[in-house]
């Protein structure tokens, strides 16, 4: 016979499953949640960046590098997300790495992770790198939080029209959104580290430019749902992880990531790798402009 204690734990497990179902129910509060999580895993982060001369770099089997920050991120993300909403399964950079995949259901609820977006800027003292935290249902991003912990920046959202940015200076939170197309040309954003100039330049060869500007790691997209650049074109690989939070941000504030034919973007790992196509970002339908 099942112990007293067995029916206890049963039923405290039960009571968290609940107190996760009723989150989801109420992205709201679950995005606030988020944004706590990512902003203590920003400490983690931050830690090991003030001691960067003597972290110790590995390479992945795709050659691109990981650092013990990025692992331990990632581990106190995926247990305080467990805590969070028990039973939802979490999609990690890292674990993906080592070959762990969890089980996810094709219409559910999932998150997706990215503890250490931009390593390489992170390696050489940068500051454009950020902890991305998206969840995704029937494979569409409906959650997203962005922290960029050396720039004290958080950008968040949670459905149409609820995209903020946070400033840690001020400790201030402002509403953002995308902006028209300038009539003055269109501010660019490009990757630091990444991208096939020849193609970007032919990309772009349909639209009125200003000027290019560069950023790393997810700092590309956040910038175009904060009305300060336009489009991001990317013309070589990322992964899915890369990209959902920023992408649930970028919606909520009116924008859209699509890929080069139009259509938006889907999250679940299609691809065994967990690789995006190549993509568009932008505060504008870029596909009608180009018809």
């Amino acid at each position: 016979m099942p112990s007293d204690n067995c029916h206890l734990d049963m039923d405290i497990d039960e009571k968290l499953r609940e107190r996760g179902r009723k989150l989801l129910e109420n992205p709201e509060a679950l995005c606030n949640m988020v944004r706590r999580i990512a902003l203590e895993a920003g400490e983690i982060v931050m830690k090991y960046y003030e001691e960067i001369d003597g972290l110790e770099v590995d390479t992945k089997h795709d050659d691109s590098p990981v650092t013990l920050a990025d692992r331990e991120t990632e581990n106190f993300i995926q247990m305080s997300l467990e805590q969070l909403t028990p039973g939802v399964p979490m999609i990690g950079e890292e674990a993906i790495a080592l070959g762990k995949r969890p089980k996810i259901e094709k219409d559910g609820y999932f998150w997706i992770v990215d503890p250490l977006d931009g390593t390489k800027e992170f390696i050489k003292g940068g500051e454009d790198f950020t902890v991305n935290i998206a969840l995704v249902k029937d494979a569409v991003p409906v959650l997203g939080v962005v922290y960029a912990p050396a720039k004290g920046e958080l950008y968040a959202g949670h459905g149409e029209g609820t995209a903020i940015r946070w400033a840690e200076d001020s400790d201030q939170e402002k509403s953002i959104s995308v902006r028209p197309p300038p009539k003055g040309g269109l501010v660019v954003v490009a990757s630091k580290s990444h991208g096939d100039a020849r193609r970007l330049e032919k990309f772009l060869d349909q639209f009125k430019v200003e000027k290019l500007v560069k950023y790393g790691s997810s700092l590309k997209i956040c910038v175009i749902a904060a009305g300060k650049a336009d489009i991001y074109p990317r013309f070589g690989p990322t992964c899915e992880w890369d990209t959902a939070a920023a992408d649930a941000v970028l919606r909520a504030a009116g924008g859209m990531i699509t890929d080069t034919n139009g259509e938006a973007l889907k999250y679940g790992g299609a691809d065994p790798k967990w690789l995006n196509p190549e993509f568009i970002a932008c505060s504008f339908e870029w596909f009608s402009a180009e018809e």
